[in-house]
């Protein structure tokens, strides 16, 4: 074939013709097992912030531009717990997922971490059992907590949730995002409408209290 640039032309369009089908093809036959997977996860993290449940009901309320989802468990005909798919923008690391339980009277049963990109062996703990932010609220009405203006905070900003160690940033993310949570919960549990939770004067202490990042590792 004689080298022109309608032929060249030709050649690169039908190499990028088989390697786009090659792409889309792949997408059909990973999009199935990759939704399945992430609904287990989903289904597993339900269960570990919940009692013992025969079905949830599903809905999405919108608090600080972000959607936080309220599922409404039951058993037969009785509510036996909230878990609440929250977040937080304000994480070391970027965006933080939780998932929270709550009884049908407002106490926290447990939180699962879902996703965090937090520095490792200081945010990254937020994941752990019986860390200090857990152990500052599970079990406990967060409307008898030591709030300021209205919300959970640590210790350092005038609440009563314990920090993790060299993390503040990554503990006040995790509160923020209870505090969404928590919110959301209360608008299907009690028809409270839901309010923002985001605090100027919370941001701007995270911004600005806080060392920079360190060599050889993250500071926090």
């Amino acid at each position: 074939m004689k080298s022109t640039l309608k032929n060249m032309t030709a050649v690169l369009f039908g190499i990028t013709l088989v390697a786009s089908a090659g792409v889309g093809a792949v997408n059909m036959i990973t999009a199935e097992p990759i939704a399945l997977a992430e609904q287990a996860a989903k289904v597993e993290a339900l269960k570990g912030v919940l009692p013992a449940f025969d079905a949830t009901t599903p809905e999405t309320k919108t608090i600080d531009e972000m959607p936080i989802t309220v599922y409404t468990a039951t058993s037969g005909d009785e509510v036996v717990g909230y878990a609440v798919e929250t977040m937080s923008k304000l994480g070391f690391g970027g965006a933080i997922n939780l998932m929270v339980g709550f009884t049908p009277a407002g106490e926290v049963i447990n939180v699962n971490v879902l996703k965090q990109t937090e520095t490792p062996g200081l945010g990254t703990k937020m994941a752990d059992e019986g860390n200090p932010l857990l152990a500052s609220i599970q079990g406990q009405n967060l409307a008898q907590k030591q709030l300021v203006d209205g919300k959970l905070a640590v210790r350092k900003d005038g609440g009563d949730v314990d920090a993790l160690t060299a993390a503040t940033i990554s503990s006040r993310a995790y509160v923020d995002a209870i505090n969404r949570a928590w919110m959301a919960y209360k608008s299907v549990a009690t028809g409270e409408a839901a309010t923002d939770v985001a605090s100027g004067a919370t941001n701007t202490a995270a911004a600005t209290s806080e060392p920079a990042a360190q060599e050889g590792g993250q500071n926090e």
